[in-house]
């Protein structure tokens, strides 16, 4: 089982001594934001993430979690910017950590989005949040979200984003609550990986790990800047079992053909 060492926690606590606060979006906020997220637009950024999957309430451990979020950044203006990314996440056994393909005699079926087209806009002192996903009859769009929060810690930032998900769908009522913590360090913090995430999810679990059963995800995540840094085993299950998560999508043509599911 690999070991994943963050620094983050240890810092915030460090600088949370000198002060903390939360900060109102401007220009060089937003610019940070973005920078982080999804990079400069020259080359793709990967962020790659680990973690668990358990039941709730009882909190049983029911397996591992590892995957990528793959992105790329179309430039509009000086404050809107349009993020093209793919993700795919895979369970794997609890001990083991190999990918699975069976839980309790049923099929696994892993988290795969062909693609997310986001745009934000710096809206005053605010982010707006625009999200399109799906394809056919089934694309779905969200926003504009205004939920996305700045703080400041030290000369660090962390970007947090709650997404409290409801919507009807063709299986029923779907609903879930979601949380992105993104951590920005500057560059004198000489980190290995300056760019952090901590994502926790609540909601429905797929039907294999029980039928109506509630759960928690919780996954730790660092940016890096090229496939060939992510770890095994999921970048050889990428490049073996599903490889357009190879690379994000490349313009937007390439988004309205999977729209069209093409």
């Amino acid at each position: 089982m690999k070991k994943i060492s963050f620094s983050f926690f240890a810092s915030a606590i460090v600088c949370l001594c000198t002060f903390a606060q939360n900060i109102t979006f401007n220009q060089d906020i937003f610019n940070k934001f973005i920078e982080m997220r999804v990079g400069d637009g020259k080359k793709p950024v990967y962020w790659y993430c680990y973690g668990e999957v358990y039941s709730y309430p009882d909190g049983k451990l029911l397996s591992r979690m590892e995957g990528i979020d793959a992105a790329n950044l179309i430039p509009v203006s000086k404050d809107s910017v349009i993020q093209l990314n793919r993700k795919i996440f895979v369970y794997t056994d609890a001990q083991t950590n190999q990918v699975l393909k069976e839980y309790n005699g049923q099929k696994v079926t892993h988290i795969e989005y062909p693609y997310q087209k986001i745009t934000y806009v710096l809206q005053g002192d605010k982010i707006a949040t625009y999200v399109e996903q799906g394809s056919g009859e089934r694309i779905t769009k969200m926003g504009p979200g205004y939920k996305t929060l700045a703080r400041q810690i030290g000369d660090s930032y962390v970007f947090t984003s709650p997404v409290f998900l409801d919507w009807d769908t063709p299986r029923g009522k779907y609903e879930a609550y979601e949380n992105y913590d993104f951590y920005y360090f500057p560059k004198k913090t000489k980190l290995q990986h300056r760019y952090q995430l901590s994502w926790v999810r609540y909601g429905d679990l797929p039907p294999f790990f029980g039928q109506g059963k509630k759960g928690i995800i919780q996954l730790v995540c660092y940016r890096v800047d090229s496939f060939d840094k992510i770890p095994e085993p999921i970048r050889s299950h990428i490049r073996n079992e599903a490889k357009l998560w190879l690379a994000p999508p490349k313009n937007l043509e390439e988004i309205a053909q999977l729209q069209q599911g093409k």
